[in-house]
């Protein structure tokens, strides 16, 4: 009788066991397994991701736990790769598919800690937690001004990309995960995240409404605070590019269609700073001009974009009023970050 008893158990634990892996198998009836359709990423099974509730909360007027129900599901694809010496880890190519950014955030209103000084909110980013206590950041224009939204997504459902030759597959994550699409390096995709805390960089400048000039004849760059150069125009080793744009201000509107021509500031600020997983994951750089205008932009989104939207640096010793640096972010929609007359650019990171 007792061995009948242990026989049992052990075929309830292994069916047990056998629909807890088979339910990770989403089945979803439209599987194109003969590539029937031109679409690439429906040829294999998705499976389903364990996942954690998600708390938002900091400078917000209602926090509280994110309401997925009402939420649309969007997909991204990316290739996954970390950071391993001189020769980056390639780990998997993937569609996700989960919740992005851009909705999660959408009803938590705003309430900044140094609004009554400095009302926009290109100055705020969110700092994303995983059950490990592990970190992420994000600023609120990679959420909020890109050219494309929802590309930063909490993934619930993971499929894999498989080559046709070589029939390759990848190993599948089982957690949740937080997946940004613009990112090169993926060391932001952190697994299971469960907490996102919406703040304000804290930079103690004066603002001065509509400073004439709003000039700077050098542009100094600090890291933790501690000054590490300056610079009167644009190193020439670097080179020029020029970028055409439709610029576009989300208060004002159309400013012109003129191109813009500079170098990218990822390649200053890799004098400073070198690509680490704590860099790309925490940190930040924050763009200040003259009359206290500042934008915020983590460290990834600019040293390590996969889409090659980069920020430039402008240089032009004949602007006089709104000079004579600025910063051209080619991946927003809009103008908003696009700071002139800057004289200072803050680097947070290792």
């Amino acid at each position: 009788m007792k061995k009948l008893s242990i026989i049992l158990c052990l075929l309830l634990f292994c069916i047990t066991l056998n629909f807890a892996q088979s339910s990770l198998k989403v089945n979803y009836n439209n599987i194109d397994t003969t590539d029937a359709t031109n679409n690439f990423y429906d040829n294999v099974e998705t499976y389903l991701l364990t996942a954690e509730g998600i708390e938002v909360t900091g400078e917000i007027e209602n926090p509280g736990f994110v309401d997925f129900s009402k939420l649309a599901k969007r997909s991204v694809i990316v290739k996954e790769t970390l950071l391993n010496g001189d020769k980056d880890k390639f780990v998997g190519a993937y569609r996700y598919d989960g919740y992005s950014l851009f909705d999660i955030l959408n009803t938590f209103v705003l309430k900044k800690s140094n609004a009554e000084i400095f009302r926009p909110i290109i100055d705020v980013y969110v700092e994303i937690e995983n059950v490990k206590g592990e970190k992420v950041v994000i600023s609120w224009g990679e959420i909020y001004y890109p050219n494309h939204h929802h590309d930063m997504i909490i993934a619930s459902e993971v499929a894999r990309i498989v080559p046709s030759k070589t029939k390759d597959l990848w190993q599948l994550p089982t957690e949740s995960k937080l997946v940004i699409a613009h990112d090169l390096i993926t060391e932001r995709n952190i697994s299971s995240p469960v907490k996102i805390t919406v703040k304000t960089f804290p930079l103690s400048i004066k603002v001065i409404k509509d400073l004439q000039p709003n000039y700077s004849p050098s542009l100094t760059f600090y890291k933790n605070n501690k000054e590490m150069g300056k610079i009167i125009n644009n190193p020439k080793d670097l080179q020029n590019e020029t970028l055409h744009t439709i610029f576009y201000g989300r208060g004002k509107g159309i400013h012109s269609t003129q191109p813009f021509t500079g170098v990218q500031l990822k390649k200053i600020i890799a004098g400073y700073s070198k690509q680490t997983q704590n860099n790309l994951r925490k940190g930040l750089v924050v763009v200040a001009a003259m009359d206290g205008y500042r934008a915020v932009y983590t460290f990834s989104e600019l040293m390590n974009r996969n889409d090659q939207q980069e920020v430039l640096l402008l240089s032009d010793e004949n602007t006089k009023e709104n000079g004579k640096f600025k910063v051209f972010p080619a991946c927003d929609f809009f103008s908003d970050r696009a700071v002139k007359g800057i004289n200072s650019i803050y680097i947070v990171a290792e």
